[in-house]
């Protein structure tokens, strides 16, 4: 069957079915068709999928056909193109969207987040960090969002290294707007990633899971500037059940969450940018980490 033919199968699954997406994922793998899935959710939902499967294949097929027209790239689990380390975790989400391109090099990443309301301090420790990763051959992976995100990001490009950036909206969209100009050039120079609708708004839902994926594509994540109640929080929480080393900014131990994570195996805390990359590093020397 066509390779087109699957990703549309996959597409017409998600639109239609009652299944959380993550459990689609599975599915499709280990059938190693959604063609097979979708024909055995025809049969099982026939009051759902009211119309011939090949005319929902069809359908599907002109939606992906009309994003590759926009420069919207859709890689499913199935795809060989798919990024190597989201594929290693367990909530991988069954299909991104991508503008700009994909690197073999970009599973050589680390992540970088933050506070969106972030001190000078931090902005300036989000830079050196990134320009710290550059320079030992690192993608900058980060959330496009202000503060923290966009001091990575902006650090990255200045010295002509690798960014990607993980964004809680659809491609069609940015978040916030004032960033639309820094999407477009990291989509021109890196890739941008979504692993939502082209067309679908932020929401309280998406940035949680935007979190995940960001922690699925990198080696390890480093959080700068983060509250208790931070998304940044939620991500070191992700990235160490996925078996990601975590690295605090000495900085964060002035808050209780982030003493507390700081005894949890797999954390680091650090003080300079140097001790991030030599970590990773190691650890990748090792075999300790997918890269």
């Amino acid at each position: 069957m066509p390779v087109q033919d699957e990703s549309a199968a996959l597409v017409a699954l998600l639109r239609n079915g009652r299944r959380p997406w993550r459990l689609y994922a599975n599915l499709v793998e280990e059938a190693g068709s959604a063609i097979a899935v979708l024909e055995r959710e025809c049969g099982e939902q026939a009051s759902l999928f009211g119309d011939p499967m090949r005319e929902q294949i069809a359908r599907a097929a002109a939606e992906i056909e009309a994003w590759s027209a926009e420069g919207m790239r859709l890689l499913t689990v199935l795809d060989p193109g798919y990024p190597e380390n989201l594929h290693g975790v367990h909530d991988r989400p069954p299909l991104v969207f991508a503008a700009g391109r994909l690197e073999p090099g970009d599973a050589r990443s680390v992540a970088v987040v933050g506070a969106r309301m972030a001190s000078a301090r931090g902005l300036g420790a989000a830079r050196s960090i990134a320009e710290q990763l550059v320079a030992r051959g690192f993608t900058v992976v980060s959330g496009l969002a202000a503060g923290i995100d966009t001091a990575a990001h902006t650090s990255a490009l200045a010295r002509g290294g690798r960014t990607v950036g993980v964004i809680g909206t659809g491609l069609r969209r940015s978040y916030p707007p004032e960033n639309a100009v820094l999407q477009g050039r990291i989509a021109a120079e890196g890739a941008v990633i979504s692993q939502f609708w082209p067309d679908a708004p932020p929401s309280r839902r998406s940035f949680p899971m935007r979190n995940a994926v960001m922690s699925g594509l990198a080696l390890a994540t480093v959080v700068v500037e983060a509250s208790h109640t931070s998304g940044s929080r939620m991500q070191a929480r992700l990235a160490l059940a996925h078996g990601r080393p975590v690295f605090l900014v000495a900085t964060l131990l002035e808050h209780e969450w982030a003493r507390e994570f700081s005894r949890r195996p797999g954390t680091h805390v650090v003080a300079r940018a140097e001790e991030i990359t030599a970590i990773v590093e190691r650890l990748t020397s090792t075999g300790e980490l997918v890269a």
